[in-house]
């Protein structure tokens, strides 16, 4: 055996067992950071009310912990050792002057310079101790003091008078009973410093819930004008930017990205709508043509064309339709269904349609019924089962539409969503041939704030899921 085998393994190096630990502190770490946000609340003002009253709720808590620990324990102490020097100071007199028939004198030294109530008792046994008291400094300190001091057999009772505290003493040949102020022998005056202080903080939690409300107003109103606009509604009327010079920079922003947007729709229906009088001149000089012409050839051809320049026509129009401006209106999914299942009879086509939530939902009308006509018409139109399923839920509305049609290969699911891109080998959305009809449809879903996505159906076709917030 050789002299490496006899050693066994070189052993880690000091770096590495560095970095191993570190690496497990941080993936501690991440672990409870994942818990903690697990259970904070999501909202901005829920956070932001946690970072005031938290902080303030642990500085009160060390300042009233350390106040008690130190200021109310060591008042109580020295009080207690106090009033436990002068009942000792008491039984002295009682132990050094016996012969005095009732100790008139020491009952009045007691009550008058000492202020405490004495009585001498028959030589009874003690009475059983009794219930600890809640908060038990005083019972604790007091007792300690006795011991040590007077070192006798004693009974005490701080929970019953709450402003007075009875203290018996067993002697040789009497019990004694003293009665001393309970602010004698306890800081009294703690819980006014703690009803300062909780007071205090009320007050400026009162202060600062109104004015953080009033700085996470803007945040919302902001988050609300952003939501509208995604959703193809209108902005707010009442929306313009406020609050803290950062959230107004962001409204500031946000309206000029609203109107470049808006600019860019305009520009891009009036480019479109230009392209599309230009074809209807072109169109109209076909026709004339048309008309003049006797050649049977030259008809069929120039007939030809012009179906094709209309169909590519009418899909510049529904295109630029499709960015037009509408305002939201409420749109029944049962009667759009209806109308998808007098369809699918005339086509011969098996239809079967669910709606799960309220058949109602908030939309641009034109445009949605142009979604629902393209999607679930394609689908009706190239395959003999077609299933259709509302979900409308939760702010979402869901439509799933499964058939058995051809479908479309899954690496060509995004490039038919390009424009006057169509597929001759499956099927294409626009009856047309002009490939617009998909473009469209993802566009007024998206414009929508929602999206329009392929994939594979159960049913062994192509299964077109419609998700848009409703």
């Amino acid at each position: 055996m050789t002299t490496t085998e006899l050693q066994g393994p070189p052993p880690d190096s000091f770096r590495a067992r560095i970095e191993r630990a570190a690496a497990s502190v941080r993936k501690a770490w991440r672990r409870f950071w994942r818990l903690v946000s697990l259970y904070m609340p999501k909202r901005l003002y829920a956070r932001s009310l946690i970072i005031i009253i938290a902080p303030m709720i642990l500085l009160q808590s060390v300042i009233a912990f350390d106040f008690m620990e130190r200021h109310w324990q060591t008042v109580t102490q020295r009080l207690s050792q106090a009033v436990t020097r002068d009942i000792a100071a008491i039984i002295d007199l009682l132990e050094t002057y016996p012969n005095e028939a009732d100790y008139a004198n020491v009952i009045r030294i007691a009550q008058d310079r000492m202020q405490l109530k004495v009585d001498l008792l028959p030589p009874e046994p003690l009475p059983p101790p009794g219930p600890k008291p809640f908060f038990s400094i005083l019972d604790q300190i007091l007792s300690e003091e006795i011991t040590r001091q007077i070192n006798r057999p004693f009974w005490l009772d701080t929970v019953g008078n709450s402003n007075i505290i009875e203290v018996r003493i067993q002697l040789e040949d009497k019990v004694l009973r003293v009665f001393v102020r309970r602010s004698q022998a306890y800081a009294s005056n703690t819980h006014i410093f703690l009803l300062w202080m909780v007071g205090t903080s009320l007050v400026l939690l009162m202060i600062a819930i109104p004015f953080l409300r009033n700085q996470i107003r803007p945040i919302l109103a902001l988050a609300e004008a952003a939501e509208s606009f995604g959703k193809g509604r209108p902005t707010p009327r009442d929306f313009r930017p406020r609050g803290a010079e950062e959230v107004r920079r962001a409204g500031f922003a946000f309206m000029q990205m609203r109107e470049r947007i808006e600019r860019q729709i305009e520009q891009r229906t009036a480019m479109l709508t230009g392209v599309s009088h230009d074809l209807r001149t072109i169109l109209t000089r076909f026709k004339l043509q048309l008309a003049l012409t006797r050649t049977k050839a030259d008809i069929e051809a120039l007939g030809k064309d012009i179906d094709d320049m209309q169909s590519m026509l009418e899909g510049y129009m529904a295109f630029a339709r499709g960015e037009a401006a509408e305002d939201t209106g409420p749109f029944d999914l049962a009667a759009c269904f209806q109308r998808l299942e007098d369809e699918a009879r005339l086509r011969k086509c098996r239809l079967k349609t669910s709606i799960s939530g309220a058949p109602t939902i908030q939309v641009r009308p034109n445009a949605f019924s142009r979604l629902m006509a393209n999607v679930a018409g394609n689908a009706i139109r190239y395959a003999k089962c077609v299933e259709i399923e509302a979900e409308h839920g939760d702010g979402w509305l869901t439509i799933t539409i499964n058939d058995d049609g051809p479908g479309i290969p899954p690496g060509k699911r995004e490039e038919v969503f390009k424009p006057f891109v169509r597929l001759d080998e499956a099927r294409n959305l626009d009856a047309s041939g002009t490939g617009l009809g998909l473009p469209i449809a993802r566009d007024i879903a998206r414009s929508h704030g929602g999206d329009l996505t392929f994939e594979d159906s159960p049913l062994g076709g192509l299964c077109a899921r419609i998700r848009i917030p409703a």
